[in-house]
């Protein structure tokens, strides 16, 4: 068996004789999480579900109104926004046509614009709005508590 690779999404079980067995199944795009399930006495398995956590952010001072900031965590970069009515969203901070950072793009009317091939996404859905990007962006909630904004990863 070959080790897996990013594309591959990783499942580990316990089986009732207390060996751990590794599978792999192949995934599009890199792995999304570890799932851990053990036996249970009338051999049903339970799964262990990895809930979203709030992250704070950033201060609301942070941003302007019409304004997008970069927000690295984990490893994953994400881009928040403020809106002209001072709501914040929450996106993918990488464009899905060609992987650039979206904070260095023109935030105006809810959209944000890619700053390499000009592409456009609406920030608060993350529809993709105009080519060339065709694949939405990933967004996420944004909650803002004693001037810090979290964003629900």
């Amino acid at each position: 068996m070959r080790p897996p690779d990013t594309a591959q999404a990783m499942f580990i079980e316990f089986s009732r004789s207390a060996h751990l067995h590794v599978r792999t199944f192949p995934r599009p795009g890199p792995p999304t999480m570890v799932r851990a399930v053990e036996p249970q006495s009338d051999n049903k398995r339970e799964s262990i579900r990895i809930m979203p956590q709030w992250v704070e952010a950033c201060g609301t001072g942070d941003v302007e109104q019409e304004e997008a900031i970069r927000f690295d965590h984990q490893g994953r970069t994400f881009c928040i926004f403020r809106s002209p009515e001072d709501d914040f969203y929450c996106t993918d901070g990488l464009c899905t046509h060609e992987k650039v950072h979206l904070a260095d793009g023109l935030v105006m009317d809810h959209s944000i614009e890619c700053p390499k091939h000009s592409g456009v996404f609406d920030y608060r859905t993350g529809e993709a709005m105009r080519m060339p990007v065709c694949i939405n962006l990933k967004t996420y909630a944004a909650k803002v508590e004693d001037d810090r904004v979290f964003i629900e990863i």
